[in-house]
């Protein structure tokens, strides 16, 4: 039997964080809230057909791929502080060089 694509992608999140896929989830768990057992990062994977901020993403990344740049999305809302950064994982290594500079 194989596994199901949500578990799969699970692993494959767990992968690139250096950790391991929760078996169970939430509180159910021993281990951690989060679908991925990693130190200090509680990983949830969300696998669905569609996202929408991921339109946003997609136009950023044909504007950003006509000028060679790496496509960044900055979401903000009223009222919250900061702001949460969305980049494909693709590119995370170029985005944290980028950063730091």
């Amino acid at each position: 039997m194989t596994d199901k694509a949500w578990k799969q992608r699970e692993r494959q999140v767990a992968r690139f964080f250096g950790g391991e896929r929760n078996p169970l989830s939430g509180a159910n768990s021993k281990h951690c809230g989060g679908d991925v057992i990693r130190d200090t990062l509680p990983i949830e994977v969300k696998l669905r057909k569609r996202h929408a901020v991921l339109s946003v993403w997609d136009k950023a990344k044909r504007e950003a791929t006509k000028e060679g740049k790496t496509p960044v999305v900055c979401l903000c809302e009223g009222g919250r502080p900061g702001f949460w950064v969305l980049v494909h994982s693709a590119h995370l290594d170029r985005l944290l060089s980028k950063a730091a500079t």
